[in-house]
């Protein structure tokens, strides 16, 4: 995409003819696009950015090619300051991982300064058929013993929830709610129209 700029050409459509926008990323070139995205905003843009953990070592494991999460904090920081609709993605939750109340703390804290307008948060991990055994041959890479504690843990579930998601639930809304940040998003309402006759 830094190459390429599919995504601001589509961008640039998506502004020409007025439509809304909701972008999902994890990625800090989103910058780049920011003041195409600030034109569609007179319709309706968002940005929501994944993090699923303040510690930038831990999502070079857990997210190799991504942009560390300080970089996306960065993202949130500016989007927020040039105002544009801007907000944190907090899922997945890797059981065991990265699901700790105090590494929920820590992203919170990070998250906070950077004036999210909503952060949505699931603590959980979701595992397909195949996307399991990748999963599993990662772990045993880089997390050596995890794969048989998830297999104890979730046998062949689908959804994992996090052991810990009470408690994180529980922080989560206690730290959020008295700081006002919404944990959903705000949604595209179009303008009301008068409705024709049909006669």
């Amino acid at each position: 995409e830094r190459e390429e700029g599919i995504i601001r050409e589509a961008l640039k459509i998506i502004a020409h003819h007025k439509f809304p926008v909701h972008i999902i990323t994890k990625s800090d070139l989103v910058l780049r696009d920011m003041d195409i995205i600030k034109e569609i905003s007179r319709i309706y843009a968002a940005v929501s950015i994944t993090i699923t953990t303040a510690d930038d070592a831990l999502a070079k494991i857990i997210e190799p090619v991504s942009p560390p999460s300080s970089h996306r904090f960065n993202a949130i920081s500016v989007l927020s300051a040039n105002g544009i609709y801007t907000g944190i993605t907090l899922m997945p939750l890797l059981p065991f991982i990265n699901d700790s109340v105090k590494e929920l703390k820590l992203l919170l804290e990070q998250a906070i300064e950077a004036k999210p307008d909503y952060i949505m948060p699931a603590f959980a991990l979701t595992l397909r058929e195949g996307s399991r055994e990748y999963y599993y041959k990662m772990l045993d890479r880089h997390f050596p013993g995890m794969k048989e504690r998830y297999i104890k843990e979730f046998g062949n579930s689908y959804n994992c929830i996090s052991p810990n998601a009470r408690a994180l639930y529980e922080t989560f809304y206690k730290i959020t709610k008295a700081e006002g940040i919404p944990d959903r998003m705000r949604h595209y309402q179009p303008e009301e129209t008068e409705q024709l006759s049909l006669f």
